[in-house]
């Protein structure tokens, strides 16, 4: 039995606005998200409206350092190292997750909104029906 833990479209909204302030007292400018289509693109089209940011790149094969990257959670970090693979200058990455996992080691570029309350699988709204159907 896999333990959960489901997150309220009010949690995202608090969430994101926490982020959005952070990224508004940074010193970046960003001009682009860019998001993976899984768990990223809702949370990107959300800091997108609240930053001001027109422009979100969905699975690119290049990530230019000046784009705002952002996930739903940082989990194993294997997403992390995936993207920073791709960046074109990895110092200048800024990733932006809406949760990271308790207990990991999380890269200086990493900018989360709250940590996991344990080991627990977070279920966001976007994928709820995807992960009922997993537990069948």
């Amino acid at each position: 039995m896999t333990l959960e833990q489901y997150v309220s479209w009010s949690e995202v909204d608090s969430l994101i606005k926490i982020l959005s302030d952070l990224i508004s007292k940074s010193s970046r400018i960003f001009p682009s998200i860019t998001t993976l289509s899984r768990g990223g693109l809702i949370p990107s089209r959300l800091l997108a409206d609240h930053l001001g940011i027109e422009k979100i790149i969905v699975d690119e094969n290049k990530i230019s350092s000046d784009s705002l990257v952002v996930d739903d959670i940082f989990d194993t970090g294997e997403t992390f190292e995936k993207i920073k693979s791709k960046v074109d200058d990895p110092s200048k990455l800024f990733f932006v997750t809406l949760f990271a996992r308790r207990g990991k080691l999380h890269p200086s570029q990493l900018l989360y909104g709250k940590k996991t309350n344990n080991d627990a699988y977070v279920v966001f709204p976007w994928d709820k029906l995807e992960f009922e159907r997993s537990q069948k």
